[in-house]
């Protein structure tokens, strides 16, 4: 009867089996273990291993990624805090160019107001005159009557001239505003031919009249405020 023995293994049986144990192990210990940001070394993994989207902004650093890193045109304006950015150079300086055009115009404004002469002239309206209608008006007419000729030179040489005539109607309203009785001369001329014109007056009675410029009457003169 023929008996069966138990052989050895081989040495290559066994490099064989060890190897086999060896593989199932380490599969078992990489299923097992959890791997996770800590167990990363720092800088062990390059940028280009991650998959896009897979790093959420939040979990970055601030000033971990400077403004030279960024692609150009991915920021765009709708997604920048307008309170975080400083004033522009531009910008303040048109603020104080603003600012200071303010202060000045005020400066000015107020010296104005306190003055008393213009580059050397007289500022105002006298004694004896009313402001009206932006110039200085003779309260009274003249005490005698001259012919308009004589009237316009008279309020030439104070650096005058005779009043408008609807002028004149609205400053006959103002109180205390007496006209002469024979009317005034007024600086209104009705041409008929070449050599023969007429002047107009003004009356108590709020009409108009032209005149020969020969004839004698009141008047009274309007300067301007700066004389």
């Amino acid at each position: 009867m023929k008996r069966w023995g138990l052989h050895r293994p081989s040495p290559a049986l066994l490099i064989a089996c060890i190897a086999l144990f060896v593989a199932l192990g380490g599969t078992v210990v990489a299923a097992t273990k959890k791997i996770d940001g800590h167990t990363i070394r720092v800088k062990s993994l390059p940028g280009n291993r991650l998959a896009v989207g897979s790093v959420p902004g939040n979990r970055l650093q601030p000033g971990t990624i400077s403004g030279a890193n960024l692609v150009p045109d991915t920021v765009k304006g709708e997604q920048i805090d307008a309170g975080s950015l400083g004033q522009v150079p531009s910008a303040a300086r048109a603020e104080y160019a603003d600012t200071a055009r303010r202060a000045q115009t005020a400066i000015a404004a107020e010296h104005a107001s306190d003055a008393t002469t213009i580059n050397g002239r007289a500022v105002g309206c006298v004694e004896g005159t009313r402001e009206f209608a932006g110039a200085c008006w003779d309260l009274r007419p003249s005490g005698t009557a001259v012919n308009a000729t004589e009237a316009a030179a008279a309020c030439a040489g104070v650096g005058g001239q005779l009043p408008n005539g609807l002028e004149l109607m609205m400053f006959d309203e103002l109180p205390g505003i007496q006209i002469a009785v024979e009317g005034e001369w007024l600086n209104e001329v009705w041409v008929s031919s070449e050599n023969v014109y007429t002047v107009y007056i003004y009356t108590p009675e709020h009409r108009f009249h032209a005149r020969l410029p020969t004839e004698p009457h009141h008047f009274r003169c309007v300067t301007p405020l700066i004389g």
